[in-house]
């Protein structure tokens, strides 16, 4: 399936499509983005972030702020942070972001698409669509605008906190990022409502070096 412009149309108006990215990772901030985007002024190639390769988001991402900076495109950023997921839940964080993100919109939408089955409290009308990052423009390149910031933001920790290789998985829980979980314990950048790490592995390993 390919993202089209059909839901945006059928809204009227100025429609923003939302979506999130990081809801999945044991670390880091969980970011949403809004995106409104003029029909006639549409980057090509524009699809679900996790379809693109890495090198493609990021061509889209550029080409998608050069569109807003011409205000042709119109971007929100918002994020929820490590403590904010632990006090609300990654649901009611994910949920908050995407407020955020709509709020930090040039001026707010007639209309909003969001990806998912869950609603954010909007102060724009709005549905959500599932899979909406495979059906809407809007929400796909959302996702392409989260996806790539909370890349980029992930890969800037990693230059302090080194052993976790968020660089490469943007905190997300492959094996070298839970062997260093085991090693060296959690930074202050993980969610504190995974487990983490088993503790008497970790003892084990401290008594091993």
């Amino acid at each position: 399936m390919t993202p089209h412009f059909e839901l945006e149309k059928a809204a009227g108006g100025m429609v923003a499509g939302i979506d999130e990215a990081g809801r999945g990772p044991l670390a880091g901030p969980v970011v949403a983005a809004a995106v409104v985007l003029g029909e006639g002024h549409i980057p090509a190639g524009i699809d679900d972030s996790k379809k693109l390769t890495a090198r493609r988001r990021a061509a889209l991402f550029e080409a998608l702020f050069e569109h807003a900076r011409s205000g042709t495109v119109q971007i929100g950023v918002g994020q929820a942070s490590v403590a904010e997921i632990g006090a609300l839940n990654i649901l009611g964080a994910s949920l908050l972001a995407m407020r955020r993100a709509v709020c930090a919109l040039d001026r707010l939408p007639d209309f909003a698409l969001v990806d998912g089955n869950r609603m954010p409290d909007l102060p724009c009308p709005a549905r959500t669509v599932v899979k909406g990052d495979a059906t809407s423009l809007s929400i796909a390149a959302a996702s392409i605008i989260a996806k790539v910031t909370r890349d980029r933001i992930m890969t800037r920790l990693a230059r302090d906190f080194p052993a976790y290789g968020w660089e490469k998985n943007a905190g997300y829980g492959t094996r070298q990022h839970r062997e260093a979980l085991s090693l060296v314990g959690p930074s202050p950048h993980h969610r504190k409502g995974f487990k983490l790490f088993d503790e008497s592995k970790r003892q084990q390993l401290s008594l091993n070096t």
